[in-house]
């Protein structure tokens, strides 16, 4: 493992040259920022945050954050509207846009380099009023903290997650951010120790201190905040695509685990593959993230009432127009007759209240050996896109977010997988009906 990990920790190093033109390139965007803070009184002061800052950044997607900081007793309203306009007149030669976290911030593209303009309010530690306040304290404490050969190691362990497709904060990824990479390495010292640890990790392990119980998987604590639970964020998926690929790259160390490895297409499974097409009017990509994730969710559940097996699910949108929900289903036809299974023979008002509803569709009643009474019914859908079609016609402010009914309203496709796929649906069409055989192969 020693022999790999040496290998791969001299790439994840950024070279001198592109350090310097990254400096440069966040010296700009502090001193855009910086020339529109006079117009504000409500503004104290301005920062660096983020991993350029903390010296953890990797050469491939290097986001310079700039915190704008507000005085406490700013109202929200003008806490959101001075910093957007800020954002948008420093970055206004470099296409800002807006993006959403708990509140919402300004993102442009300085060359090849994004700018987070992001305003958070001057408070002491712990009095947090917006959830980015947390970050300058986080900074300046991994500035302190980690030293030269962690914030290296720090890198490695982003190259790993990047590579095994589980990096990110994101609503569409729900992975592990910079941010939980530098506390594992702060709490377990180099990329090697998190490995072992991760790989033998036990449920409801606590990372970090803290006096507070939580109800996730693992708990990964926030070092300057104890009863914040970092790991709430992350799926529980990428959690345990963490684990799995800790132990089987501790078993068979290898330079793979740190390449992005290209999933070949198959047709496998496809037949069994719903999709569920709209076109949606353009919004923050977050919003319509979280909204298209809601979504399928709901969608999922409807799938399950109506006696269809939903195996996996997942969605994408290209973030401008078109997003899709996809669902991996045992059998996309069932059968066309079920068993209602009712109450038992002695709970009289029960028995009599579940007569009553379904005498008149059933085509057959009859007491089963568990004492309850059974009704054999038909469904009205077997074909799970012909269900899903009149569902979404009949029923769409119960399966579908209210902010995406409008976008729905004006048309939507239910088609099997097998049907012509863009190429951006079959990448991912193939991570649903794909097995990871890094993960699930240790010979």
């Amino acid at each position: 493992m020693k022999e790999t990990i040496s290998k791969v920790r001299k790439s994840v190093i950024p070279p001198k040259s592109l350090e310097i033109s990254k400096k440069k390139i966040a010296d700009l965007a502090f001193i855009l920022v910086k020339a529109q803070l006079e117009k504000f009184p409500e503004v104290i002061d301005l920062e660096f945050g983020g991993s350029f800052a903390k010296g953890t950044w990797l050469s491939r997607n290097a986001d310079v954050d700039v915190f704008i900081k507000f005085k406490k007793g700013t109202s929200e309203e003008k806490f959101v509207d001075i910093s957007q306009k800020i954002g948008f007149a420093s970055m206004k030669k470099h296409n800002p846009y807006v993006r959403y976290s708990e509140h919402p911030y300004v993102e442009a593209k300085i060359k090849d380099t994004k700018i987070n303009v992001v305003p958070c309010y001057d408070v002491e530690l712990g009095y947090w009023k917006s959830a980015a306040d947390r970050s300058p304290f986080h900074t300046r404490h991994m500035k302190k903290v980690l030293s030269s050969k962690m914030r290296d190691e720090v890198r490695l362990l982003k190259t790993f997650l990047q590579s095994v497709g589980i990096y990110g904060a994101e609503i569409a990824k729900q992975g592990f951010s910079g941010y939980v990479s530098e506390v594992l390495i702060l709490n377990f010292g180099n990329f090697e120790n998190v490995v072992k640890s991760i790989a033998k990790i036990k449920e409801n392990q606590t990372i970090g201190k803290t006096s507070t119980k939580f109800e996730t998987p693992i708990a990964i604590i926030d070092p300057i905040d104890s009863n914040r639970n970092l790991a709430a964020a992350i799926s529980i998926e990428n959690i345990g695509k963490f684990i799995l690929n800790c132990r089987a790259f501790q078993i068979k160390p290898s330079l793979k685990f740190f390449i992005p490895k290209k999933v070949k297409f198959t047709k496998n499974n496809l037949e069994n593959v719903i999709v569920v097409k709209f076109d949606f009017k353009m919004r923050s990509p977050d919003i319509i993230w979280g909204q298209i994730k809601r979504a399928t969710n709901s969608l999922k559940t409807q799938l399950e009432i109506g006696g269809f097996n939903v195996l996996r699910s997942t969605s994408f949108t290209d973030e401008k127009k078109e997003a899709y929900l996809l669902f991996l289903l045992e059998s996309t036809v069932i059968p066309k007759k079920y068993s209602k299974i009712g109450p038992e023979f002695f709970r009289e008002n029960d028995c009599r209240s579940f007569i009553s509803k379904n005498i008149s569709k059933t085509e057959l009643m009859w007491i089963n050996d568990d004492k309850k009474i059974v009704s054999l019914e038909k469904r009205k859908n077997s074909d799970a896109v012909k269900f899903l079609s009149q569902f979404l016609k009949d029923n769409l402010q119960v399966g579908i977010p209210k902010g995406l009914q409008s976008d729905f309203k004006k048309g939507f496709k239910v088609f099997l997988g097998t049907k012509n796929l863009t190429k951006s649906i079959k990448e991912v069409s193939k991570n649903l009906i794909s097995t990871d055989d890094k993960i699930f192969h240790f010979n």
